[in-house]
């Protein structure tokens, strides 16, 4: 199973990052134990000084497929969520500024938060999603799938030219502006609309 990232898919969020608007998918992965499940704490790693959450909107390949087009991508996942693709920035800034590849920074034990999943055959328009990240009770990320530099097919049809994608596989889409340090004892709720699917706690 693969962890596809999509990252800077929101031109507000490269500009809170001061990288350049990307002209095709940055993509990257993660590994299986990047994942956290049923609401399960997230523990601070003592490699880093500046760990920062990314909500995002997460999808679920459903059956096999390789160089997919993007008119027939939606026929590839059936389930979505919201996930938080956790980073250490310190760790990213540092490697990047070298030219050097930056997964130790999003790829560690536990970075990859996952709420519950829904099916897709309940959403009305998977282009038009509100979604927010409220940290201890305040709005810290808002976006809305609109907003998406690629969109979700667009992702699927880009991403399946290099990875034959295989049931179970997911794929996080980007995060909006608003990514900022995390706190011991910080409550991550994220809400899909209104209806919160993830829920935890920070160590």
């Amino acid at each position: 199973m693969k962890i596809i990232c999509i990252g800077l898919n929101y031109r507000k969020h490269a500009t809170e990052l001061g990288w350049p608007i990307p002209e095709e998918p940055v993509v990257f992965l993660k590994p299986d134990s990047s994942i956290l499940k049923n609401n399960k704490p997230f523990f601070l790693p003592y490699f880093s000084a500046n760990i920062h959450y990314e909500v995002e909107v997460v999808i679920k390949i459903s059956k096999l497929g390789k160089g997919i087009s993007a008119k027939f991508s939606h026929r590839y996942y059936d389930e979505l969520t919201l996930g938080i693709d956790i980073t250490a920035r310190d760790l990213q800034n540092k490697l990047a500024a070298n030219g050097m590849p930056w997964e130790i920074s999003k790829c560690f034990d536990g970075a990859a938060p996952l709420g519950h999943f829904i099916s897709v055959s309940a959403i009305k328009d998977m282009g038009n999603l509100d979604f927010r990240l409220e940290i201890n009770g305040k709005i810290r990320q808002q976006g809305n799938t609109s907003d998406m530099i690629f969109g979700i097919n667009e992702i699927v049809e880009y991403v399946s030219k290099f990875f034959t994608l295989k049931t179970g596989d997911l794929i996080f889409t980007g995060t909006p502006p608003g990514v900022g340090q995390l706190q011991k004892n910080d409550n991550l709720v994220a809400y899909l609309g209104d209806v919160p699917l993830l829920d935890f706690l920070i160590k």
